[in-house]
């Protein structure tokens, strides 16, 4: 049978062996999982995440210009759709950095089907009409700059019509999803990445 695409945006670290096992899991759970490089080419001599001196990725991925975010991750999609095992139905999902840019992706991809955000910020506002698919928001209860964004996300949200549905893990603490694998994980954290797991993939399958 035909499957969804899940776009998976890495976190600010770039593309890790974390993003690409969770990718891995995704498409263990039955989807057609992606999870574009978004540093590939910016590195030194071209290169991609893994060229990059330790401690360089971050400011590499911080400063990305965001139109070619855009444009990478449209790439990305459009390839994974043409996939013949593909259903033509498309999720997005990210973490930390890449939590933002799926809520920013959302405002630029009109054919998404839903999009899965793990504790990043919103976008700005004048930007959330341009939304059609409903935003699943994945957050820690111990991430204050993150928690603080919320409230006013709910309202602007509601304001434009959209459906946003934030559900916060008391206790974990952001990157939670990495954290909570880690073998001396905080018992909130392991809690809050079991529990968003299941969440996300009851998400998937509606």
């Amino acid at each position: 049978g035909k499957t969804p695409v899940v776009l998976v945006i890495h976190e600010i670290f770039g593309m890790t062996d974390w993003v690409q096992d969770l990718a891995d899991q995704v498409a263990a759970a039955g989807y057609i999982a992606v999870a574009p490089d978004l540093l590939s080419g910016m590195g030194p001599n071209g290169g991609r995440s893994s060229d990059f001196a330790e401690g360089k990725t971050m400011e590499a991925v911080s400063h990305l210009n965001p139109d070619q975010v855009t444009a990478d991750l449209n790439a990305a999609a459009d390839y994974a759709l043409k996939i013949p095992a593909s259903n033509g139905k498309l999720f997005v999902g990210g973490y930390c950095w890449g939590g933002s840019q799926t809520f920013r992706f959302a405002t630029n991809r009109s054919d998404l089907a839903a999009a899965f955000v793990f504790y990043g910020g919103p976008p700005e506002k004048d930007t959330m009409a341009r939304i059609k698919a409903p935003v699943y928001g994945f957050y820690a209860g111990n991430d204050a700059r993150i928690d603080a964004t919320i409230p006013d996300t709910i309202t602007q949200m509601k304001a434009a019509g959209k459906t946003y549905d934030p559900i916060t893990y008391d206790g974990a603490g952001h990157g939670f999803m990495r954290a909570g694998e880690a073998p001396d994980a905080k018992d909130a954290d392991k809690k809050a990445r079991a529990d968003a797991w299941v969440r996300w993939k009851s998400l998937l399958s509606k």
